[in-house]
C-alpha cells in the first residue's frame, strides 16, 4: 500500500512503500527503514547524506553535475538497458521483446520512406545515371495544393531503389533475428501486448514526424538520400549482426551441424545474445542521433569523409535574363534520334548492361528450344535499352530551349514543359567550347555544342544553327584577351 499526503498543501510528502516510510521536503529527504533513519539534505551547495543523524557523506553538487552525464543520455541508456533487465531480472517474454523490436524496424522505415518522398533538397549521385540523372538535372518540384511542400524529381528515382531494398533488409533482419528465436509466436498475452506496443510506437513516430518534420519544416533540411540511409544502416546492421550472432552461437554451443539450416539454433541458447546485439545496435544508432552535432563537427576537423558532415546540395535560384537574344531548339529529329548515337550509348553503359542481361535470359531458353521465346527476348533485348536510352535523352533535351542574352554574354536552359530555369553559365576566358558532328548529326544537318567549364560540362544537342552560341564564345574570349592585354 502506498499514502501519499499531498505537497501542496504542505512543504513535505510522507508515504510508506513495502514496510519503508519516505519523508520528503523541499530541502531535505527521509528513508525510515526499522531503526535506521536515513537522510539528504542540500546545504551550501552539497549534497549530505545523514544516517541516524549522523554526517556519512557528503558531495559537492559542482562534482555531481561534472560527473552525471546528460538527462538525455541518461534516459537513453535506461531506456535501453531496462528490456534487458527486464527479461533477466523480470521474466519478460524475450520473444515478445524480439518481435516488437523487428516491427519497430519496419515503422522507422515507414516514416522514413515518407520523410523521404517530401524531401525539400534535391538528391545528388556521384555519376550520371540513366534515368535517374536526367531527372536530377532538373530543378523541379511537383507542388502539393495548400502546402509548402513538393516532391523532388531526384527523390523518385532513390524511393524506386529504397523501397524494395529496405523490404528486403527488413526480411532479412527478421529472418536472422526472429527467426532463429524459434517459429512460434508469443502467447496470446504477449502478442497483444506486442500489437499495442508498437501500435503506440507507430503513433509517437508520427507524430514527431508531423511536429518536427513537417510544422517545424524540417524536411528543407535533408534530401530523400539523407533520410533513409540511417534506417538501412540500422536494418542491414541488425540483419548481418543477427546472422553472424546466431552462426557463432551455434558453433561454440554445438547445438546445430554444419549443413542444419540457421532456425535449427537452440532457441534457449541464442535468444539472449540476439536480443542483446538488437539493444546495442538500436543504442548506438540512438546515441548517435543524440550528438549527431558533435559527430559532424569531428567530421568536419578529421581528414576522412565519414559521412556526418554531410549536407545536401541546395538549388541556388537563377535569375532571369533582362533581355533575350536568341533561343534555340535541339531539332525534333534530334530529339527522338539522339539517344540512339554511339557517344550517347558510351555516356550510358548501364543500358548495354541490361541488354547483355536480357540476352542472357534469351540464351537460357535457346537451350530449352523454345525458339519463338528466344526471338521475342532477342528482340527486348535491343528494344529496352533503345526505349530507356531515348526516355533519358527525352527528359534531359526533349522541353529545353537554350536563350542567349541581349549582350551576347550568357546562356540559360529554360524547361518549357515546367516551365523553369534549369542552369545558367557565363562564358569566361576559362571556358572551353566545341562542336560535335557525328554521322547522324550530318544527317539531320544539326550539330551538338559543348561548353566545357570548370566544375561541370554541358551538352546543347542537335541545334540548327550554332552561330549564336558561337559568338557568345567568340565574344566572351575576345574580352578576356582585352582584360588581360590592359
Amino acid at each position: 500500500m502506498v499514502t501519499w499526503l499531498s505537497s501542496t498543501a504542505s512543504n513535505s510528502a510522507d508515504w510508506v512503500f513495502g514496510g519503508v516510510r519516505f519523508i520528503s521536503s523541499a530541502s531535505t529527504m527521509l528513508v525510515k527503514m526499522g531503526t535506521w533513519l536515513i537522510s539528504l539534505k542540500a546545504r551550501d551547495g552539497q549534497l549530505l547524506v545523514l544516517v541516524n543523524h549522523h554526517i556519512r557523506w557528503m558531495v559537492s553538487f559542482r562534482n555531481v553535475q561534472q560527473d552525471i552525464p546528460p538527462f538525455e543520455t541518461v534516459t537513453l541508456i535506461v531506456a535501453n538497458v531496462l528490456p534487458l533487465v527486464g527479461v533477466v531480472a523480470l521474466e519478460w517474454d524475450l520473444t515478445a521483446l524480439v518481435f516488437l523490436y523487428w516491427f519497430e524496424l519496419g515503422i522507422l522505415s515507414f516514416w522514413a520512406l515518407l520523410k523521404a518522398l517530401f524531401a525539400g533538397r534535391p538528391s545528388e549521385f556521384d555519376s550520371d545515371p540513366l534515368i535517374a540523372g536526367a531527372l536530377t538535372s532538373k530543378r523541379i518540384s511537383i507542388p502539393i495544393p495548400f502546402t509548402d511542400l513538393g516532391i523532388q524529381l531526384s527523390t523518385l528515382p532513390v524511393l524506386a531503389v529504397a523501397t524494395p531494398i529496405l523490404t528486403l533488409i527488413w526480411f532479412f533482419a527478421g529472418v536472422t533475428t526472429v527467426g532463429v528465436i524459434g517459429p512460434e509466436t508469443p502467447d496470446p498475452n504477449a502478442l497483444m501486448m506486442v500489437t499495442l506496443s508498437a501500435f503506440g510506437i507507430f503513433l509517437s513516430e508520427g507524430a514527431s514526424t508531423l511536429i518536427d518534420y513537417f510544422h517545424r519544416q524540417g524536411y528543407r533540411e535533408i534530401s530523400a538520400q539523407t533520410a533513409i540511409q540511417g534506417i538501412f544502416m540500422r536494418g542491414a546492421v541488425t540483419g548481418i549482426g543477427g546472422l553472424f550472432t546466431a552462426t557463432f552461437v551455434g558453433l561454440v554451443a554445438d547445438s546445430v551441424s554444419s549443413d542444419d539450416p540457421i532456425t535449427a539454433v537452440d532457441p534457449t541458447v541464442i535468444g539472449l545474445p540476439i536480443l542483446v546485439g538488437i539493444v546495442l545496435v538500436k543504442f548506438s544508432f540512438d546515441l548517435g542521433g543524440l550528438y549527431h552535432d558533435r559527430l559532424a563537427a569531428f567530421d568536419e576537423a578529421s581528414s576522412f569523409e565519414l559521412g556526418w558532415a554531410y549536407e545536401p546540395p541546395v538549388d541556388e535560384p537563377i535569375e532571369p535574363m533582362t533581355t533575350i537574344g536568341d533561343r534555340l531548339r535541339p531539332s525534333v529529329a534530334g530529339r527522338l534520334l539522339g539517344g540512339l548515337s554511339v557517344s550517347n550509348v558510351r555516356r550510358h553503359p548501364a543500358a548495354v548492361v541490361i541488354g547483355g542481361f536480357i540476352l542472357l535470359i534469351a540464351l537460357l531458353f535457346a537451350m530449352g528450344r523454345v525458339w519463338n521465346i528466344v526471338l521475342a527476348v532477342v528482340v527486348g533485348s535491343f528494344a529496352v535499352p533503345a526505349g530507356l536510352l531515348t526516355i533519358d535523352y527525352g527528359l534531359r533535351y526533349g522541353g529545353i530551349e537554350y536563350r542567349v542574352s541581349g549582350d551576347a554574354h550568357d546562356i540559360v536552359a529554360y524547361d518549357r514543359l515546367f516551365r523553369t530555369r534549369v542552369w545558367k553559365i557565363e562564358l569566361r576566358g576559362e571556358t572551353r567550347l566545341r562542336v560535335e558532328r557525328n554521322r547522324i548529326h550530318r544527317w539531320l544537318d544539326t550539330s551538338t555544342v559543348v561548353i566545357e567549364g570548370s566544375d561541370r560540362v554541358l551538352r546543347l544537342p542537335h541545334v540548327r544553327d550554332p552561330k549564336p552560341l558561337l559568338d557568345v564564345f567568340d565574344r566572351s574570349t575576345s574580352s578576356a584577351l582585352r582584360e588581360k592585354q590592359l
